[in-house]
């Protein structure tokens, strides 16, 4: 080595990420990809090394460490996450996202009465602003970026004035539905962002918000949105994938109703 640069002594220690399993297996197995049925709370990857329990996990675990989510939905929302076992999967799969060839369906539990579907192609803007607040927000703005969302209705609850609709993104923007939808003054029920106080946001994101708080301030203890299914073609084969979850049940629990 030059004398220009110096030498460093001392000891070198390696990190290595070990998959601590719970049994939650895949609803949906191929030799090349599988599929998760994730509940809401449960993270996809880690944030730091020091991050709990994610999803993450268990795709390690089960598939190794060439086994990747080919994308990510927000920790609060359930349902389907596509997994890659191998890399060249995972460069196929990834590609159809990015080329937007794979149609996701969601479910999500709305307030007030949804009574006509809806295409909605308002530009969302995210802002970077060093305040994790202000950044966790997306919001309509003729500066954003081109998004679009259709919105079908499916069931109204009148006891409850909340409807479940079925949202088709079209693109894929950060809080796209749930941006689009409070937009259009149907926020999603037991959203902690949209439709809520600035000081509540912020005791949410610092995790400070109770589930009894939650509950009463947003009517659910939990975010109302379910990644309800995938469809794409794969190797020549048409792959529709749905959740098995029973979405409206899961509503109700979170809202502490005893009913369907």
């Amino acid at each position: 080595m030059s004398d220009q640069f110096g030498f460093i002594e001392g000891d070198c220690e390696f990190i290595c990420f070990e998959p601590l399993s719970r049994g939650f297996k895949p609803m949906f197995d191929t030799n090349d990809f599988a599929v998760y049925d994730k509940p809401s709370g449960l993270c996809v990857h880690p944030n730091s090394r020091l991050s709990p329990y994610t999803l993450n996990d268990e795709i390690k675990h089960m598939f190794g460490n060439d086994a990747n989510a080919t994308h990510r939905i927000d920790q609060e929302t359930s349902g389907l996450v596509l997994v890659s076992k191998n890399k060249k999967s995972e460069a196929v799969l990834k590609r159809l996202f990015s080329e937007r060839s794979i149609t996701k369906r969601y479910l999500a539990m709305v307030k007030g009465h949804f009574e006509h579907s809806i295409d909605i192609q308002e530009p969302l803007l995210r802002n970077d602003h060093p305040s994790l607040l202000i950044s966790s927000v997306v919001l309509v703005h003729p500066e954003g970026k081109p998004s679009r969302t259709f919105i079908k209705p499916l069931q109204y609850f009148p006891e409850h004035d909340m409807t479940l609709v079925e949202a088709s993104p079209l693109t894929g923007r950060t809080h796209q539905i749930r941006a689009h939808l409070f937009h259009v003054e149907h926020p999603i029920v037991g959203d902690p962002i949209y439709g809520q106080e600035a000081i509540d946001i912020a005791r949410f994101l610092e995790k400070e918000l109770t589930d009894e708080e939650r509950l009463r301030k947003s009517s659910a203890t939990r975010l109302l949105l379910h990644a309800h299914s995938l469809e794409f073609e794969y190797e020549n084969k048409l792959y529709t994938i749905v959740s098995k979850e029973d979405f409206t049940a899961r509503c109700f629990e979170a809202m502490r109703v005893n009913e369907k």
